[in-house]
């Protein structure tokens, strides 16, 4: 018998793609509620069909709090747990009895969270998250990147053995982002976390002085004092000056990043591949293999991709190949391969390599 009644809830809009693996992946729920927000496909239709107790309600103006919060409510009072995801999402199976046997009573569980997966099944951003929690006394606020709340002090446990994944639809738009995280930051000016993520959707966008300038303030909030966030900025800053061409700013800020967070890789990686870019290969190399010597990564969604694939070993390989260091440089690409074997470009480069190799031997 079932210590707690465990419902899953979600909102949707045609996820008809994804409908039957995630209801496959949340079959240990006791009920699964769906807020469906205006789909036109057979999301609501498969949903049903599944076992889903869906409601169908337009969102207008669009905001995702507003929408997560109406799907909560959709779940009954007496639900001991509330396990909140999304359809592209998928928990693992045996999920629910890690919940029964370790559960605190109206806690909130922290869990692993893989939000990228590479095409060969590895988690390469990996970080907790928390939506898992009691019915009563918690609701989601901000327009987008929106946070669950609680206006209770019940402690969080982490629970590292429920995993969830992530596979996400990347032809769907996210053009309403932009929007919707100036009107969060306008709602709430001294939020550090949505003023980091405007600066960054401006940085996606292109729009390079106002990531700058958004970023700036966003490390001059009082509120900005988680270190890798901040170091984020400063990365993203760079870049942007990078982009405007002004490479003396982009190193000042690079360098910023690194000894705002010493123990993170990100900030060394991108400015080892300023100085490759810059025909600097001796700073390359340095930043680059001081990167390598941080061996602990933390749970947490800052770590960039390239910061722990094949980049790298792949670029320790450019620069000692620009220097005749054909040994070095074989090596390291070697190490990338193990990484990423099926890499072509890196596979032409290899050969590139070797056979430099053997005519400097002659």
């Amino acid at each position: 018998m079932n210590k707690y009644k465990i419902c899953v809830y979600a909102i949707a809009k045609n996820e008809e793609k994804f409908v039957k693996r995630w209801m496959q992946s949340m079959k240990e729920a006791d009920e699964v509620y769906v807020l469906d927000t205006g789909s036109e496909d057979n999301t609501v239709k498969l949903l049903k069909k599944y076992g889903a107790i869906v409601k169908e309600e337009i969102i207008n103006p669009w905001r995702f709090d507003v929408a997560r919060n109406k799907s909560l409510e959709m779940v009954p009072e007496d639900a001991d747990i509330c396990v909140c995801t999304d359809l592209d999402e998928v928990l693992l199976p045996g999920w629910r009895k890690i919940l029964e046997d370790n559960y605190i009573k109206n806690g909130r569980v922290s869990y692993t969270y893989n939000w990228h997966i590479r095409e060969d099944g590895k988690a390469d951003v990996t970080f907790l998250l928390n939506n898992i929690h009691p019915r009563e006394g918690y609701y989601w606020t901000h327009p987008v990147h929106e946070v669950l709340v609680s206006n209770n002090k019940n402690k969080t446990q982490i629970l590292k053995d429920i995993i969830l994944n992530h596979y996400p639809d990347n032809t769907k738009s996210r053009k309403e982002y932009l929007k919707l995280l100036e009107l969060s930051v306008k709602e709430d000016p001294n939020d550090d976390r949505n003023m980091h993520y405007l600066g960054r959707e401006y940085m996606y966008y292109k729009k390079w002085d106002k990531c700058i300038n958004t970023l700036k303030k966003h490390l001059s909030l009082e509120k900005a004092t988680w270190k890798p966030e901040r170091a984020a900025s400063m990365r993203y800053i760079a870049r942007s000056y990078q982009n405007l061409g002004a490479i003396n700013e982009a190193i000042y800020w690079y360098k910023l990043a690194e000894e705002e967070a010493p123990n993170y890789r990100d900030a060394y990686v991108e400015l080892g591949l300023l100085y490759y870019n810059d025909k600097k290969w001796y700073d390359s190399i340095n930043h680059l293999l001081h990167a390598l010597t941080i061996k602990n990564k933390d749970l947490v969604y800052i770590n960039e991709v390239f910061s722990w694939d094949e980049t790298i070993y792949d670029l320790l390989s450019l620069n000692y190949f620009e220097l005749s260091l054909y040994d070095l440089s074989l090596y390291h690409i070697e190490k990338a391969l193990e990484i990423n074997p099926n890499n072509e470009r890196i596979l032409k480069n290899k050969s590139i390599i070797e056979k430099y190799k053997k005519e400097s031997l002659k």
